[in-house]
């Protein structure tokens, strides 16, 4: 516990893992079901975020084909890439910070808002105003006036990452959930395909996109100053402690930051300028679909991360990792399949955004069987953010760009989205790889039971077994698809009738509605 960090005297009920959970003797079953609660709430988000992203993904490929989209999925990396620069850090600071600090009027939690806020936005401002006296200059009158509304969308979207991270740590999950997961995804294709049907240009989308994160903002804002106690006047004005306490770990984050936000993005943009923007708006249809299965890690590294923060701040390792594990169980037993069946299937998927985007099947197969030691690994940088060491999450990110660069510059002028693929599934390899070797150091627990590992092998054996024969009788189209899709339902079905398996699932729903694994009912607790 540093300085400028306190441990909270009480709980603050309704905030599952938020700040001011109480401090004592952590049982380690009793938070795996906090865990398990707040996973599935961010589980549910993440589907529905995964689906309309989906969807606006399909929206922009129909509407403005392979170039017209190429140069959407590159303005949407530029803005992307530059919030997580200019943010500094400081996202993933407040998810660290807050949870040990105390809420309300008399806490402080309320003071790190401005050591966390003001240099993000400075940087963005200037960023914007920088950007958009170069833009024109940069791509003429042809695309000057996009990458424009680009810069200037970028101190809005920096606020807004920074608000939803205080609104995780100090709102119930589902709050979060509900801006994160449902306004912005179910907004974005609305507008954007309102834009298209309307005769608008790219402009004119890219509008529609942004336009969401005003308003995210906005409901961020009046969300969490209450629980702050900004209204009732809390002290807003910080001690010097809190600066250097904060930065000292969000630094080192900045730039592991904006290299994780901008993963896929930085592909796009290589494939653009190496390759083309047919290339690029290849790619960035077969990252949409990579990125979508990813949304299961996302919704639980987002519910549990105050949780193990608060953990790890007070050295209760042992039940970090239980939380750890049972969450990266759930997380493979909910990706993997995805990943598989985008493996052998990526000419279907692929087909439902158009002909010429089933070029990137190749690329698709690569990046889903990358994407396999992602999940594998579980959120083994959230264990590394959530204990403070920042240094080494960057390390790893480091790594992993280095290696993906690299890479990406031999590969992409030869072979387009399908070099940009086997660049980027290197670099998530080293990456995911390195902070798992760093995590399982820090933190001197096993990250990784028999029950993952079961896991693992039951869903290799079976989707492979489904993919393989679907292939063999129908092709990799979408009748093979919907084949594999078809067996493998049975086979779930069949499995809910095995007394084990039955079992395993009446433990983890009681988990969920927060019981005891033999059964009790849920006791009333403090911060559920």
């Amino acid at each position: 516990m540093t300085a400028a960090t306190h441990p909270p005297p009480r709980d603050r009920p309704g905030a599952s893992g938020g700040v001011g959970v109480a401090a004592g003797a952590v049982d380690g079953a009793a938070e795996t079901r906090r865990s398990a609660r707040s996973g599935v709430v961010g589980l549910l988000g993440a589907a529905a975020s995964g689906m309309f992203g989906f969807v606006l993904a399909v929206v922009i490929t129909r509407s403005y084909g392979t170039t017209g989209s190429g140069a959407f999925f590159a303005a949407i990396g530029v803005v992307t890439v530059a919030a997580a620069v200019c943010t500094l850090g400081a996202e993933t600071g407040l998810m660290w910070a807050l949870p040990r600090r105390r809420a309300g009027v008399t806490g402080d939690a309320a003071r790190v808002l401005p050591v966390a806020l003001a240099p993000p936005l400075l940087v963005a401002v200037l960023v914007a105003v920088g950007g958009a006296l170069v833009a024109g200059q940069l791509l003429g009158p042809a695309g000057g006036p996009l990458l424009v509304m680009t810069f200037a969308a970028v101190p809005v979207v920096v606020a807004m990452n920074l608000l939803l991270a205080v609104l995780r740590c100090v709102r119930p999950m589902r709050a979060y959930v509900a801006v994160q997961f449902l306004l912005l995804p179910v907004a974005r294709p609305l507008l954007v395909g309102a834009a298209a049907l309307a005769g608008g240009g790219l402009l004119a989308g890219m509008t529609g996109w942004l336009v969401p994160a005003a308003v995210a903002l906005l409901v961020c804002l009046v969300l969490a100053a209450g629980p702050l106690g900004v209204r009732e006047g809390a002290r807003l004005r910080p001690e010097r402690a809190d600066w250097t306490t904060f930065w000292r770990f969000a630094l080192p984050r900045a730039g592991s930051a904006a290299i994780d936000a901008g993963s896929m993005w930085i592909g796009v943009l290589l494939t653009s300028a190496l390759a083309g923007p047919a290339e690029a708006g290849v790619f960035g249809a077969v990252g949409r679909y990579v990125l979508a299965g990813q949304l299961a890690m996302q919704g639980l590294r987002v519910a549990v991360s105050p949780q193990l923060s608060r953990l790890l701040g007070r050295g209760e390792v042992a039940a970090a990792a239980a939380v750890h594990r049972q969450m990266t169980t759930w997380g493979l037993v909910l990706s993997w399949p995805v990943y598989l069946l985008l493996a052998v299937f990526g000419p279907a998927f692929l087909a439902l955004f158009g002909s010429e985007f089933t070029a990137g099947a190749a690329a698709m197969t690569v990046l889903a069987l990358a994407m396999l030691i992602n999940t594998g690994v579980g959120n083994v940088q959230s264990m590394l953010l959530m204990g403070g060491r920042s240094g080494l999450h960057l390390s790893s990110v480091l790594a992993g760009l280095l290696v993906t660069v690299a890479l990406g510059l031999v590969l992409i002028p030869a072979h387009g989205a399908t070099g940009a693929a086997l660049a980027w599934a290197a670099g998530i390899a080293t990456e995911n790889l390195t902070a798992a070797t760093c995590a399982r150091l820090v933190v001197g627990q096993p990250l990784v039971d028999h029950r993952m590992l079961v896991a693992a092998a039951t869903i290799v054996g079976g989707v492979g077994t489904a993919a393989v024969a679907a292939v063999a009788l129908a092709g990799r189209g979408i009748p093979g698809l919907m084949l594999a899709v078809a067996t493998l339902a049975t086979i779930c079905v069949g499995l809910l009738t095995v007394p084990g398996v039955r079992r395993r699932v009446r433990v983890t729903m009681v988990q969920i509605r927060g019981g005891e694994p033999d059964g009790t009912p849920p006791r009333p607790s403090k911060g559920r």
